[in-house]
């Protein structure tokens, strides 16, 4: 139960982040939001991994490190704390903020952009906090941030820049709520589902190629 309180609370104050940063039109907002997300994992990581992403909790559970009986009550937590952030920015700001491909993106661009850098920010958490390689290093919390600052500074005008199931499905669909769910409303809530959980499941492959033996490497070049 810790585990799961850890992950809601991580996910709110994450997307809590994003929805007063974009609603404020904070010229850093990528900042704010790769350091909240840096803060909260070193916040929580030694109770729950400090995920606070459904598409990282994918990944480390098919790197083996997270238990499928965990996994649902993980993404539960998330999509919660993120719904719960979304009704908080509402409360805030009268008004709620949803994430959406840039004007002259495309859904092939934007499907890419939340793939690549979903997959580049599970490979991080898997490399730098989930290997006896690296473990007890100080840095994993700022490795993960900046991999989110970078994503939505490079790529959040062409596909919104969540990288992460439960900022995007989360703030849509309070969005959809808040407009008695209009029409279009929810029109972009897969590619924040699709995107990230593949991004986060071929990360995981090829961590485990990353961390194999050399033996099976060698075997895998010669064929």
């Amino acid at each position: 139960m810790r585990a799961y309180v850890t992950e809601f609370i991580g996910t709110f104050f994450l997307v809590l982040t994003v929805g007063l940063s974009v609603s404020n039109g904070t010229p850093l907002a990528p900042l704010a939001i790769g350091a909240s997300l840096m803060i909260m994992v070193y916040m929580g990581g030694h109770i729950s991994g400090g995920h606070y992403n459904p598409a990282v909790s994918l990944a480390v559970a098919l790197r083996g490190k997270l238990s499928w009986a965990n996994f649902v009550p993980y993404l539960i937590a998330q999509f919660a704390g993120a719904i719960a952030a979304g009704l908080a920015t509402l409360a805030i700001t009268q008004h709620t903020v949803a994430p959406a491909p840039g004007p002259t993106a495309t859904t092939q661009g934007a499907l890419l952009v939340e793939f690549f850098y979903t997959f580049a920010l599970a490979l991080v958490v898997l490399n730098s906090a989930t290997t006896e390689k690296t473990q007890g290093n100080s840095y994993f919390g700022l490795a993960i941030g900046f991999t989110v600052v970078v994503g939505a500074f490079a790529g959040g005008g062409v596909s919104g820049g969540a990288f992460n199931p439960a900022v995007g499905f989360g703030l849509v669909l309070v969005n959809a709520m808040h407009n008695s769910f209009a029409a279009g409303t929810m029109s972009h809530a897969w590619l924040y589902l699709v995107g990230p959980f593949a991004g986060g499941a071929v990360a995981a492959a090829v961590y485990l190629f990353q961390n194999s033996p050399p033996a099976l490497r060698e075997t895998n070049k010669t064929r």
